[in-house]
């Protein structure tokens, strides 16, 4: 899965692209950086304290950090949505924090004003597409095809929306999921699943507070965005500290969990993602599955072959194999399932795929 990060110049971006994956980068480059952020799920590593494999692995996530959307720079604007138009789902960062060395966004001396510029962004780039579109087929020499038609009929009722200043996600029971494969090649922004993250300094962090928060807090429910706070600064001392000494710097802030943990677990959830989780001495391992799959899914999620000579899966709960010790007790007690090919793979299930190609 692939995400995008985009936001205004001076708000962080780059900072939160590089704590997700640990990558340092040019905060001025005009290219996308591209790379994987680890989904943090203590799931994984109780687990795989209890087998004690030759390798762990975590779910990921791809991240592309973009450079600064300046809505005054037309040339800049198209640059950036060429970049994310095959991202899954955008992470919106917003400043909160205040350093009189580096000034706010211009027009953007709010977190609240700087996400009103960029949705209005994001609108009228969609509103761009969808009305050249509409102009190339109305004004096509020849009779449409009928998907063509349909096509039409679809990005109309879009560009309405649109020019009432509305997301198209708000409206998305208002279109099938054929007419939105109909337009899926137009990587409509708005339409796309957003996580808002607004980025602190210490004091407006420990305070949980800052200007305008109520605001976005309004807008973030209205649109049903995720939402998250963290403080870029902070998060970068945590990174610097050896693993030993973190647990215990956070339960000093009063907190379990760093931001850029709670961030990659929250992106996740909003992409409507869910783990799987294969157990064993040689590997534990998180799996990346979309919520509702079914238990062939997962397995061509592990290797196509296992899909193909698919027979059953076992299942058996996270909760239950924690809470009785071992796979043993819990086949004792009854509680490993054997299930067919139509099952649905729900978060935490452990599954063993039985195959024969």
């Amino acid at each position: 899965m692939k995400v995008g990060i985009v936001g205004l110049p001076q708000v962080g971006k780059t900072t939160i692209f590089s704590l997700l994956t640990g990558l340092e980068v040019d905060p001025y480059s005009t290219t996308y950086q591209k790379g994987i952020a680890k989904v943090y799920d203590k799931r994984v590593k109780i687990l795989s304290d209890m087998y004690n494999p030759k390798k762990t692995t975590y779910a990921t996530l791809e991240f592309f950090d973009t450079p600064s959307l300046n809505p005054n720079d037309k040339k800049s604007r198209a640059h950036v949505f060429n970049m994310v138009q095959n991202t899954d789902a955008l992470l919106l960062v917003l400043r909160a924090f205040k350093n009189e060395s580096v000034p706010f966004p211009e027009n953007g001396e709010t977190a609240f004003k700087q996400l009103r510029m960029t949705l209005d962004e994001f609108i009228f780039r969609d509103l761009e597409i969808v009305s050249s579109r509409i102009e190339k087929l109305e004004n096509a020499k020849r009779k449409l095809e009928h998907r063509e038609e349909n096509e039409l009929k679809v990005l109309l009722h879009m560009r309405d929306i649109l020019e009432n200043e509305d997301f198209l996600s708000l409206h998305r029971d208002e279109f099938t999921e054929d007419q939105i494969k109909l337009v899926s090649s137009y990587s409509l922004v708005t339409l796309k699943p957003i996580v808002i993250t607004v980025n602190l300094d210490e004091t407006q962090f420990e305070n949980k507070n800052y200007e305008s928060k109520d605001e976005i807090l309004k807008v973030v429910n209205e649109y049903n965005f995720a939402y998250i706070e963290l403080c870029g600064l902070m998060e970068k001392e945590i990174q610097e500290l050896p693993e030993n000494e973190r647990e215990e710097f956070l339960k000093d802030l009063g907190i379990t969990e760093s931001g850029i943990e709670r961030l990659s677990k929250t992106m996740y959830s909003q992409l409507g993602l869910i783990s799987f989780f294969t157990v064993g001495k040689d590997e534990v391992r998180a799996w990346t599955l979309k919520k509702g799959s079914t238990a062939v899914e997962a397995a061509g999620t592990i290797h196509s072959d296992l899909a193909r000579g698919f027979i059953k899966a076992e299942i058996i709960k996270y909760d239950d194999l924690v809470s009785l010790g071992s796979e043993k007790e819990v086949k004792e007690k009854g509680l490993m399932k054997l299930v067919g090919k139509e099952h649905v793979i729900e978060d935490g299930d452990i599954i063993t795929i039985r195959f024969n190609i």
